[in-house]
């Protein structure tokens, strides 16, 4: 029979275990959970966390980026307290000054614990600088998004919409290009949805662009920062699903957004036409609008740079860096009057 514990004995109990949390919360700080995680906070939709999960990513704002330091030298012994280089490093580490009591004395009191914590951490610190496990969440994006064309569409969506549905292709074909432009934008101006008409030799560039990286990445601002959004080409139809729903819901995942584009009238009067669909409660027409603009930002652009964030997210998956989506975005202006007027709103 396990003998009482009198008060001394819980208390030393009680100080062990938190010890051991301390060394734990050193641990982590110092790369327990992997260097990408001591780097960015991620935010879905007002919640805010650490990214303490391997698939935890999402919505980054650039003010959350937290850096943590690492001093180069604390005026101490080169093998530390107990002559090792593991405590040096564990000493240099920025939260030891707050926990030096309590793993000091896990050290005096359980030294196999403390040597364990000590191994572990040179586990998590033998990972590549850098990783964070990207190429295994956008191989399971691909994995939820490949059967996108499959699922049934998002609610209130039309499933196979056609050019003929919403168009009487017959009695524009004596029509010019200019007026066909014309004609579909007074047809959409009252309405509430994204269209646009493309140029051809643009929707070239975008359609072959398509068929080589099916998938890429587009940011939406928000008021806390900046959400996430998986394109994917299913046809000539463009689906949007928010990142966070693809994490959650995998292949049930309903798409937001979905961008239609009709090459009907490509050939004869050089232009495709694009209208969208969309879940209203979810985004709005502003929102949508600028994920739509990214199509061409990222597929259509002339800067090689930009091209290559879809390649490297199609294909070098482990190299992909998703600040730089946001950057780009940024660079480019878009949605700019979108962050101004959610600044306004907030204030």
């Amino acid at each position: 029979m396990e003998p009482a514990r009198g008060p001394r004995a819980e208390a030393d109990a009680q100080e062990e275990e938190e010890a051991g949390a301390a060394m734990a919360a050193v641990v982590a700080a110092a790369g327990g959970t992997g260097p990408a995680v001591l780097q960015v906070a991620g935010l879905y939709r007002g919640l805010c966390a650490v990214r303490s999960r391997a698939l935890g990513l999402g919505l980054v704002s650039p003010a959350q980026l937290r850096v943590f330091p690492v001093r180069r030298g604390s005026g101490r012994p080169a093998g530390g307290a107990d002559g090792s280089g593991a405590g040096a490093e564990l000493e240099a580490n920025p939260f030891y000054d707050r926990y030096r009591d309590k793993i000091q004395q896990l050290r005096r009191s359980d030294p196999a614990a403390f040597e364990s914590r000590l191994e572990k951490r040179s586990e998590f610190r033998k990972q590549p600088v850098g990783h964070s496990r990207q190429g295994d969440f956008i191989k399971c994006v691909e994995q939820k998004t490949d059967p996108l064309g499959k699922q049934p569409v998002s609610r209130g969506f039309t499933k196979d919409k056609t050019l003929s549905s919403i168009f009487n292709i017959e009695m524009v074909k004596d029509k010019t290009a200019e007026e066909i432009r014309q004609i579909w934008q007074q047809y959409f101006a009252a309405k509430d949805t994204v269209y646009a008409v493309i140029p051809e030799e643009k929707f070239d560039l975008i359609w072959t662009r398509a068929q080589s990286c099916p998938t890429f990445l587009c940011a939406l601002p928000r008021r806390e920062g900046y959400e996430f959004f998986v394109g994917q080409w299913t046809g000539t139809e463009l689906h949007f699903t928010a990142l966070i729903n693809i994490q959650t819901r995998g292949d049930a995942a309903a798409s937001q957004l979905v961008l239609y584009h009709y090459p009907e009238l490509k050939e004869e009067k050089g232009i495709v036409l694009m209208t969208a669909e969309m879940d209203t409660t979810f985004l709005n027409v502003a929102e949508a609008q600028c994920i739509a603009n990214q199509v061409q930002l990222f597929y259509a652009t002339d800067r090689k740079e930009t091209y290559e964030l879809v390649e490297t997210f199609n294909f070098r998956p482990n190299e992909f860096k998703y600040m730089s989506v946001i950057a780009e975005l940024e660079q480019s202006g878009l949605g700019a009057e979108l962050k101004c007027a959610q600044n306004q709103d907030k204030t």
